[in-house]
């Protein structure tokens, strides 16, 4: 068993806390919210990122921002043990994340990182996908931790390359959701019948994963944030900044971005991104709203 330090216990957070504690490691835990320390049943509570570093041979951050990711670093090198691993697996940039890397080496630690795809349900069932970046011997380190706490995990490179992996997926899910919401505005401003509309769709090859996972829930609104508008919008500047470094053309990116700066501008920033579909009803001046599911039977000759 490992000694396992987890700072950020937010909705990703809290859960992987919880399920390490379940594997019976040695979980020290640490938040900016003191109560959400005390939630994770089993593990030690201690004050800040130094407490979690001296009691930890790997320290998981799960953080909003990469300036917060810095800003813990910063407290956790000081007190971490010489070949401590801090295993980062928030949203963040690359470039950033090879700073860091090389800071931490500078001092005789380790970084690796391991953002994800799966969400807070995902950290709670066991069934995330992590997108690591770092050197062979770290990651070999990390890697049975993180196998235990995910369904997969893909060793892409050195650190940058597992966020890049991070930032592209989010550009496909995110323009795939947009022009879905984009797709039944069209429709609806036509008049068509949203669940016909999205049978047709289906049926005609031209699905993504929110036509076929998610647009079945829009009219339902106001859920719990597990990942909201704001953690989007700063995840969509992240994606159309590494396209402006790479020299990529990105148009979609740039949209992206737009799209989920407005949102937020419309107040519904701490909204669950799932509550983009207001956004897009906001901007067309229409609802796109299926109603009740039809019953079996309904509509039959």
């Amino acid at each position: 068993m490992e000694r396992v330090g987890v700072i950020g216990l937010g909705n990703i957070g809290g859960a992987i806390a919880a399920n390490l504690v379940a594997d019976g490691h040695s979980v020290t835990v640490s938040d900016v919210d003191p109560a959400r320390t005390t939630a994770v049943t089993g593990a030690e509570a201690v004050g800040d990122a130094a407490g979690v570093a001296a009691a930890s041979d790997i320290t998981i951050t799960s953080l909003p921002t990469p300036d917060a990711v810095s800003a813990v670093a910063d407290q956790w090198v000081g007190a971490a043990p010489t070949g401590a691993i801090l295993l980062d697996i928030s949203t963040s940039a690359p470039a950033t994340n090879r700073e860091l890397a090389t800071r931490l080496q500078s001092s005789g630690h380790h970084f690796v990182e391991a953002p994800l795809t799966g969400g807070a349900v995902g950290a709670q069932k066991r069934s995330l996908v992590f997108m690591v970046g770092g050197d062979d011997e770290a990651v070999a380190r990390c890697r049975p931790l993180l196998d235990q706490l995910g369904r997969a995990t893909y060793h892409l490179g050195p650190v940058g390359a597992g966020t890049t992996m991070k930032l592209a997926n989010s550009l496909l899910a995110f323009s795939c959701t947009w022009a879905s919401l984009e797709a039944l505005s069209l429709a609806a401003a036509a008049g068509l019948d949203l669940r016909t509309a999205i049978e047709v769709v289906r049926t005609g090859g031209a699905s993504n994963f929110f036509m076929d996972h998610l647009v079945d829930g829009i009219d339902t609104r106001g859920r719990p944030p597990q990942f909201s508008l704001t953690l989007a919008a700063k995840d969509a500047r992240l994606i159309d900044d590494l396209a402006a470094a790479s020299g990529v053309p990105a148009p979609v990116a740039r949209a992206i971005r737009q799209v989920f700066a407005d949102a937020v501008e419309r107040g519904l920033g701490e909204h669950d991104w799932s509550d983009l579909v207001m956004s897009a009803e906001a901007r067309a001046g229409l609802e796109l709203t299926l109603g009740p599911a039809p019953e079996p039977g309904d509509g039959a000759a």
